[in-house]
């Protein structure tokens, strides 16, 4: 067989040789083009005015459309989306058709809607494919005659559709994946569907949900009433590492159920579904990471492969390179698995042993001979296989094979000592609360412990990790044993567990996040994420992504936002905490990513908040938030709060109205918790008087009370504060109007022995409401420590600002005290020596704060740093 002789390349298929005898007149009467529904819809409506009935019409469009579409395959290399989408049109058509005849000769009694499984609900149905549905009903009226109703009901639709008669069949019905298979009932009550889910549904079962669409009946209110049931059971709530093993199971079946079948057969072992590298593992492979993920990450629910793959991507759950081998290796294998059906119109995806077959399959897809493409074959499905292995690979490892009755481990009791792996013996040597929680497990989830506690031991033994981490880490999992999926994530991902326990050796802060943030503990899955850094623009627009993903399923309340700020934030802080106690950023640089993490919160959340306030006055939001402190000096830490002061610029008369209503608005989604905990908690006593005054100001009260204009003016220590802030947020023009008033602040003329004076007089206020251990150091309140050189640069700054314009940028204490040096505001080399000792005080307190210790330390440790402190504060004051 040449090219050549494939001009038609179609006309091999013998199933296409049959349509074309059987209908050789009708072939004309399906309008030219890739069959759409409106192609079908004219093709039936022609049939049925030459006198043709429901049944038969609708067997003959099905035969045309597939012969048209192998044609269009085969000799125009249509795409694979282009030959899915026409058959799940096919299936949805007929199906309609079906369904009303049926209603129309029994009656309309029940709302009820067809749900489309697999292939179909994800719009991906092959060109041979049977169809797997479930019939739906609402059972709000209680009534007692639905099982007869609905039995004659499928029974009709079964006979119009599924029935094989002289013009074949239109699709092969599926009824298996209802509740309780083909034991139960032909059609489902929704309240019987929601019981079923929470009493008896199985993992593998939210696998086969999560492609379901409604495909008739789709404007009924029952449908809106499934999706409220299935999604909860489909996504939970947290994440969900227990359907690696359920998944797993499901494929060993699969694996054994295909071995079984080409047993004796080889031929029947090279299924391009069902073998390994198979189309079933791509599917796994994603529908297994949307499962565990698309509780937290509503835009992980999409139905079809190949759009799932890019949105695992963007989601950081795979790589760009992996999705775009896995899609194209997915679009290879469902277009053989597409000429091996057309070849027949058989359900089959078993490679054919006839060599003419082989070779047309080979040349219909554009290669120049059988090798090329087997070889090709054998590419992607090595490929694929490759990662389905490491997807589920992580638990491979032997079991600890111990039980609560004999007390005995795998090595059979024998060894002791530190270096001791069994993990029976381990456990014995642990808390009584700790053995205690262990006697509250399930037998599966004490297998998993006993499993983690094995695999943490003999990484001791190793060297790997010292017996003191592994201890906190028995200390850190205690309170957690009855998460279960935690567990399971750290048994399935073994480099999760091991970068969690150097984490928690490195530090105590850590471990006390994690616990109240146990979720973030996937972020260790990235190896990609200690090379990275906060980034706020695609912090953001990913934020939105997850925000509209919600809107559009009707998921956005109040509730589920809060709960998406709070996860993405704890896992950006977290991230970069990893980042930290790895070595991989400097204090500075964790100041910085925090800083900007909080801004970027604070325009989320803002925006969020001004669209759902029911009473705003017009759609633009002329309203900013200036930060000070930590905030303002973008030296923010773990944990910190935020100080910020609120403001607007508008003259609309009802904006104080409008903006305080913000305002509180505002406050509640930045501080209330929820079950995913809180984000910041806020201090807005840097306001124009304090906590009496109002929570948001008009910019140009604000300007006034700053600039000591009027009788309400602000004090010294504001001022001090003011050459730290900056406009976080707000339109550019009021962005600006604030840089102009903290320079004219800043550079307003002074009494300079006042000025000293004042600053001095609050450092000492400040110094006595924190009193100091004898014989230590506090890096931030003793003399010499941080605070001093604080006040000394605010002094600097208030003082020499009008005439040395280099001090008025807001670019943080270490970069003005060299700035002053090298004005000659104090010699050399005082000022380049001061901030060395404070960028190594900062860096004692951040430390400090990570292991949860007070930042003091023995005075002889920080002797340089100290003298260099009193020096400037000599110096400036």
């Amino acid at each position: 067989m040449t090219r050549n002789d494939l001009t038609d390349k179609a006309e091999h298929s013998r199933f296409v040789q049959r349509i074309r005898r059987r209908y050789a007149t009708e072939r004309a009467d399906l309008p030219s083009g890739i069959p759409n529904r409106s192609r079908m819809e004219a093709l039936f409506a022609h049939l049925q005015n030459k006198g043709i009935e429901v049944g038969s019409a609708l067997r003959i469009v099905r035969q045309l459309v597939m012969e048209r579409l192998a044609e269009l395959d085969c000799n125009q290399q249509i795409t694979l989306q282009a030959v899915t989408l026409a058959m799940t049109e096919l299936a949805e058509f007929a199906l309609q058709i079906a369904a009303d005849e049926a209603v129309r000769t029994l009656g309309k009694r029940f709302e009820f809607c067809i749900v489309g499984m697999g292939k179909l609900g994800a719009r991906e149905l092959n060109v041979s494919s049977d169809i797997d549905i479930i019939y739906v009903y609402d059972d709000e009226n209680k009534t007692s005659n639905h099982s007869e109703y609905f039995r004659k009901l499928v029974r009709q639709i079964q006979t119009l559709i599924g029935d094989t008669t002289e013009h074949g069949f239109v699709f092969r019905v599926d009824l298996a994946l209802r509740p309780n298979g083909n034991s139960g009932p032909p059609a489902v009550s929704l309240g019987a569907l929601e019981e079923y889910f929470h009493v008896q549904g199985r993992e593998w079962e939210r696998f086969a949900w999560l492609k379901s669409r409604v495909i008739v009946g789709a404007g009924l209110g029952v449908a809106q009433k499934l999706r409220s049931i299935v999604v909860p059971f489909v996504f939970r709530r947290y994440l969900d590492y227990n359907v690696f093993e359920a998944l797993r199971i499901l494929h060993r079946q699969i694996r054994d159920h295909a071995t079984q079948r080409s047993a004796g057969r080889p031929e029947r072992a090279n299924d391009v579904k069902l073998s390994r590298g198979g189309i079933r593992e791509i599917e796994f492979t994603v529908q297994l990471l949307q499962v565990v993920r698309g509780g937290q990450y509503p835009e992980l629910r999409t139905r079809p492969t190949q759009s799932a793959l890019q949105r695992l991507v963007q989601a950081k759950l795979l790589p760009q390179a992996t999705a775009d081998a896995l899609a194209q290796a997915y679009i290879f294998l469902r277009n053989v698995e597409h000429r091996i059906q057309y070849l027949d119109d058989q359900q089959t995806h078993i490679l054919p042993t006839q060599d003419a077959d082989l070779e047309w399959i080979a040349l219909s897809l554009g290669f120049a001979d059988v090798s090329i493409f087997l070889h090709t074959l054998n590419g992607h499905r090595e490929c694929v296989a490759q990662e389905f292995d490491a997807l589920l690979g992580g638990a491979s490892e032997a079991p600890a094979n111990v039980c609560k009755q004999c007390n005995m481990g795998s090595n059979g009791g024998h060894g002791g000592g530190h270096g001791d792996t069994n993990p029976e013996i381990v456990l014995a040597r642990l808390s009584e609360s700790f053995q205690a929680r262990t006697r509250m497990l399930r037998d599966e989830s004490y297998q998993r412990l006993l499993r983690l506690i094995q695999r943490t031991w003999q990484w001791v033994h190793t060297g790997m990790v010292t017996e003191a981490t592994a201890l906190r880490f028995t200390d850190w999992l205690e309170p957690l044993l009855r998460r279960e999926s935690y567990l399971a994530m750290l048994l399935e991902r073994p480099n999760i567990h091991e970068r969690l326990l150097r984490i928690l050796g490195a530090a105590r802060w850590p471990a006390k996040y994690l616990l109240q943030h146990p979720g973030v503990m996937d972020e260790l899955a990235s190896t990609a994420m200690l090379e990275e850094r906060f980034d706020f623009a695609e912090f953001v627009d990913e934020l939105e992504r997850r925000r509209q993903a919600l809107k559009s399923s009707g998921e956005d309340d109040d509730e589920a936002l809060l709960n998406l700020l709070r996860r993405a934030h704890h896992a950006e802080t977290f991230r970069t905490l990893v980042r930290d106690v790895e070595g991989r950023l400097s204090v500075e640089q964790v100041a910085d990513d925090l800083s900007a993490l909080a801004e970027a919160m604070l325009q989320i959340t803002t925006q969020w908040c001004w669209e759902r306030l029911r009473n705003r006055h017009q759609e633009e939001c002329r309203f900013g938030i200036i930060a000070y402190g930590k905030l303002g000096g973008k030296e923010l830490g773990y944990g910190s709060d935020l100080d910020i002061v609120f403001v607007y610029d508008d003259a609309h008369e009802r904006a104080g109205e409008v903006y305080a209503a913000l305002v509180r608005k505002l406050i509640t989604w930045l501080t209330v918790k929820t079950g995913e905990g809180d984000l910041y908690e806020i201090d807005t006593a840097l306001r124009p008087n304090g906590n009496s005054g109002l929570l948001v100001t008009r910019f140009e009260a604000y300007a006034d009370y700053q600039q000591q204009r009027g009788n309400n003016t602000a004090w010294t220590w504001e001022h001090q504060a003011i050459t730290r802030a900056r406009c976080v947020l707000g339109a550019t023009d009021l962005r600006a109007k604030f840089d102009a008033v903290r320079e004219k602040v800043i550079t307003a003329p002074r009494d300079a022995i006042g000025l000293r004076e004042e600053i001095t007089a609050m450092r000492a206020k400040v110094r006595t409401a924190h009193p100091v251990r004898a014989g230590m150091f506090d890096v931030k309140h003793s003399a010499g420590g941080m605070v001093d050189v604080e006040f000394a640069v605010q002094y600097l700054v208030l003082a020499h600002s009008q005439h040395h314009p280099e001090l008025r940028p807001n670019v943080g204490n270490i970069a003005l005290l060299q700035q002053a040096q090298d004005l000659g505001l104090m010699p050399t080399p005082l000022g380049e020596n001061a901030a060395q000792a404070y960028r190594h005080l900062r860096q004692l307190q951040h430390h400090a704060r990570l292991d949860d210790a007070p930042a003091q330390v023995e005075m002889h440790q920080v002797e340089a740093e100290r003298e260099a402190g009193l020096k400037v504060w000599e110096c400036v004051l």
